[in-house]
């Protein structure tokens, strides 16, 4: 009876492979129908809204003197993607922080030096077959009660501040390493592997030189340092379009000095990333790489949970430019700002749509000092919170004078990966929205600016996007 059970399923198996294969249940022939797919609805995203694909007329919509700005709008088309409701908060940067911490424990209790358990790092698989060694999250650190060497291992990465006797973190230890597949530069053309298809102009010679190609990569030398490179080479093979980034991961804190000459901002300094009461505000102090770096954990964070069968996911990115001012105007081309009108406050009642600076000298009359509660603001129609003021963000667009003129109105993109020994100039992202800092002039949501990508700012951060699959009905954005 088991052999006949067994014998049908097999029959059963075999049948569905076949179905799947063929797209038909005669594949002798017939009409073209078509193969059959699986779709789902894309899930929304925790704390995120879908912005549904649209256009808008991006820039400046009409001249303005007193700013020496020329209107120069320009129409452009992007597709659907999920946008953060929120700036990211100090909590969940925070989390991120915490668990490049626990990485560095966990890679030192299975270290021989340190704690030499190899129950924190995985390197067979449940048959006894070599796998990539990868660390064993499901392994708790023994925070309580630990022996010594797995103490030694976890207050290796902690100081004691020389001043004040205490003990934190050590900022300098906190590196996150991740890899990235540059798909862009892999799909051109002029970078195929096989030659003949690099040419399809039948009147020209197939191309015998090999494709140069640049790549990032980074390590950590003798001393501590982390050293970043460029190399160029001619292509060898696809692992060429991988690059290799080493951030160090932990916010600039003394941002709120360095941005304001003689200003008494130091309690900033102390409590704004560290104090349980800032939890819900917007992370300052964070380069463009580091807000890369984020994004890129943030992926990886999601998939772990999906599981090897997991179902597939965009990556959490930055918002390009012209995602972000799009979404910020609510697709319409008469908004200046994230909300209907030309002021930033209503004109009867005087209430403030942003936290900005009203006026020479007074922070507060929008009734915050410095940044805000993320969400404090009533969102635009998209659903979307603080996309004028409260801290400018950080896009994934390159800057450059001419960045209109280099780029497709559909979902138009500058990309430029500045190498270490590029000029600085090369180095400059564009940063949208404002903020607490500015006046009511800067937050408009059709203006251009720009920072350094390695620099960090009292007054910069940043939200995620991840480009929509599926068909999804989750939590729209509001028209």
């Amino acid at each position: 009876m088991k052999k006949i059970l067994h014998i049908l399923s097999l029959t059963l198996l075999l049948s569905v492979v076949v179905g799947c294969a063929t797209g038909s249940r005669n594949s002798t022939g017939g009409e073209v129908t078509g193969v059959g797919g699986h779709s789902w609805a894309e899930p929304t995203p925790y704390g995120m809204v879908l912005v549904n694909r649209g256009s808008v007329r991006m820039g400046p919509g009409e001249d303005d003197s007193l700013w020496n700005i020329k209107a120069d709008p320009r129409g452009v088309s992007v597709d659907a993607f999920w946008m953060d409701e929120t700036e990211i908060t100090n909590a969940k940067y925070k989390q991120f922080v915490h668990w490049v911490r626990d990485s560095i424990i966990r890679e030192r209790l299975a270290d021989p030096a340190y704690g030499g358990n190899e129950e924190f790092k995985i390197e067979e698989d449940r048959q006894g077959n070599p796998v990539t060694p990868h660390l064993n999250w499901a392994k708790a650190i023994p925070w309580r009660n630990p022996n010594e060497d797995e103490e030694r291992a976890i207050e290796s990465v902690y100081r004691i501040n020389p001043i004040t006797g205490v003990k934190e973190l050590d900022p300098e230890q906190l590196n996150y390493r991740y890899e990235v597949y540059n798909h862009t530069e892999a799909a051109r053309r002029r970078n195929r592997l096989n030659p003949a298809r690099r040419e399809y102009n039948t009147d020209r010679p197939v191309p015998t030189e090999l494709p140069v190609i640049s790549k990032d990569t980074a390590y950590i030398n003798d001393e501590g340092e982390i050293i970043r490179q460029t190399i160029t080479r001619a292509l060898t093979g696809p692992h060429d379009f991988v690059n290799t980034y080493i951030v160090n991961v932990y916010p600039d804190t003394t941002a709120w000095i360095n941005d304001f000459d003689n200003a008494y901002n130091e309690p900033y300094v102390r409590m704004y990333f560290a104090h349980g009461g800032y939890s819900d505000y917007p992370v300052v102090g964070v380069s463009w790489e580091q807000a890369n770096a984020f994004a890129n954990w943030r992926t990886d964070f999601l998939r772990r949970s999906l599981g090897k069968e997991g179902v597939y996911v965009e990556p959490y990115r930055l918002p390009t430019e012209a995602e972000w001012e799009y979404a910020a105007r609510a697709g319409k081309n008469e908004n200046k700002y994230p909300w209907d009108g030309d002021l930033p406050l209503t004109e009867d009642q005087g209430c403030f749509y942003a936290n900005f600076k009203p006026q020479e000298g007074n922070f507060v009359q929008d009734g915050q000092l410095i940044t805000s509660r993320v969400g404090t603001y009533a969102p635009n129609d998209f659903g979307l919170y603080d996309m004028a003021g409260n801290v400018s963000e950080w896009t994934s667009t390159a800057y450059a004078e001419s960045v209109d003129k280099l780029t497709s109105d559909l979902n138009p993109e500058y990309r430029y990966d500045a190498a270490p020994d590029d000029p600085y100039r090369l180095k400059r992202k564009i940063v949208r929205g404002g903020s607490w800092k500015d006046v009511a002039h800067n937050v408009r949501s059709d203006l251009r600016m720009w920072e350094y990508q390695n620099e960090q700012r009292s007054y910069i951060g940043f939200r995620c996007v991840r480009s929509q699959i599926g068909f999804a009905k989750g939590n729209k954005a509001r028209k």
